[in-house]
């Protein structure tokens, strides 16, 4: 009888064993790596600032082609016919190369390159200035113009703002044309890689349409001043009264507020090659880089 028991009570357990090994397979511990990609807030830091001599600067623009900087200086008040006005160089570093390139003009504001010239609006006309020569080559006078403000070029073509009267102007072959009209308090304009126009006016950053409508990108940025294309989808965007946003399709993000220093930021500029924003400062009379990181 233990005989017979033993043998049954270890046929039991060897059954019992091969039951938990056969119904709790080996398995393999197995892990899933979650990535989570951190959102960089944008951000503004001064590298450098030129001496305050550049009286009443109010635009700022890079020339890829020669590293010139270009200041255009109102040195009166912005709506003067008084001569006083002038356009300076400054370098990459914030030397001011030439304080007084090109003198005479009235309250000079927006600038672009086309065409081998240096386009400047002047309250209500538009100057053509030779890039070698620096001599004022030619006067637009604009009819019916009153505040000629931004500027922007595209394949030869010069575009300008004029703010009182809500309208965007074109230069092309000599000739001035009224492209787009009803954008109240345009300011700073921009073009993009596929000839679209941009604008900061009083509704904010808006996409420009030739029938005079345009779809607002951006309704924070309102009254704005100067304008950036950054590219896939992101712009940088200035106020006069003191400050300068990042913009994209998610919202904006404030980099830059001098309004408590009394420093405006006008029509600003940008070096692409190091993401460098150009500042003009208006009443404190100095161009300031900032370190746009992003």
């Amino acid at each position: 009888m233990k005989s017979s028991a033993l043998k049954l009570g270890l046929l039991g357990l060897s059954s019992a064993f091969l039951f938990a090994n056969c119904s709790s397979p080996k398995t393999e511990e197995t892990t899933e790596e979650v990535v989570v990609e951190e959102v960089k807030t944008p951000t503004l830091t001064k590298i450098w600032e030129t001496d305050s001599t550049l009286t009443t600067n109010e635009s700022v623009l890079f020339d890829a082609a020669s590293g010139k900087i270009y200041v255009s200086n109102i040195e009166g008040q912005p709506t003067d016919k008084d001569g006083k006005g002038s356009i300076s160089i400054i370098d990459k570093e914030g030397n001011i190369v030439t304080q007084e390139w090109v003198t005479g003009l009235n309250a000079p504001k927006g600038m672009g390159i086309a065409n081998g010239n240096l386009y400047v609006t002047d309250i209500d006309q538009l100057v053509e200035i030779n890039l070698e020569s620096g001599k004022i080559s030619k006067k637009y006078p604009i009819e019916g113009g009153q505040f000629l403000n931004d500027l922007a070029t595209y394949d030869g073509k010069v575009y300008f703002t004029d703010m009182n009267t809500g309208k965007v102007h074109m230069l092309d072959g000599g000739t001035i044309s009224t492209v787009t009209e009803g954008h109240e308090s345009i300011n700073g304009i921009a073009i993009g890689e596929d000839g679209a126009l941009y604008g900061l006016d009083k509704s904010g950053l808006v996409a420009l349409n030739s029938d005079g409508s345009d779809m607002i990108m951006n309704s924070t940025v309102t009254g704005g001043d100067g304008l950036v294309i950054l590219g896939d989808g992101n712009y940088v965007a200035s106020r006069w009264a003191g400050e300068i946003y990042f913009v994209n399709a998610e919202g904006e993000t404030l980099l830059l507020d001098t309004k408590d220093v009394s420093s405006n930021t006008a029509d600003i500029g940008f070096i692409p090659e190091d993401n460098i924003v150009l500042v003009p400062t208006f009443f404190k009379n100095k161009v300031v880089a900032y370190k746009l990181d992003y």
